[in-house]
């Protein structure tokens, strides 16, 4: 994951996107302390992925709800 200033970030913005879409991850930071404010990932890691139900699979199901304020990480413990 490579580190970008805001400032380069405007400059190479397309260059930047052209990397993100080839499966580059940046971190944007911010002011004179480099303050980390964001993530570029690709779309395809962005979007959520069903979690698996292991040895249940096709036996259970589930559903989490809207208000539900855990991480995927954290329910399934990684």
């Amino acid at each position: 994951m490579k580190t970008l200033a805001v400032g380069d970030l405007k400059t190479h913005f397309s260059e930047v996107l052209d990397e993100v879409k080839q499966g580059e991850e940046f971190v944007v930071c911010y002011g004179r302390k480099k303050e980390k404010v964001a993530v570029l990932i690709p779309y395809e890691k962005y979007q959520k992925k069903p979690v698996k139900l292991g040895v249940l699979e096709g036996i259970a199901t589930y559903k989490i709800h809207d208000d539900f304020d855990m991480t995927d990480e954290e329910l399934i413990g990684e």
